[in-house]
């Protein structure tokens, strides 16, 4: 319910961050920039395929 953490979390979603992304027009009105969105969207990229080599490497063993 608390605005702040509402505009926290979106800055930090990856959907929030592709869609930033794309925008165009408007950009004062977005939780974030869309080159801090370009950032976000990468680390999560980043992070799944973090996540995704160490399982495999721990599985495949």
């Amino acid at each position: 319910g608390d605005p702040h953490w509402q505009r926290l979390l979106q800055q930090f979603a990856p959907t929030s961050a592709g869609l930033a992304i794309q925008a165009t027009t408007d950009l004062h009105s977005l939780p974030i920039g869309p080159w801090a969105g370009l950032g976000v969207t990468a680390g999560w990229a980043a992070a799944a395929l973090s996540t995704g080599g160490l399982l495999l490497r721990g599985r495949d063993a």
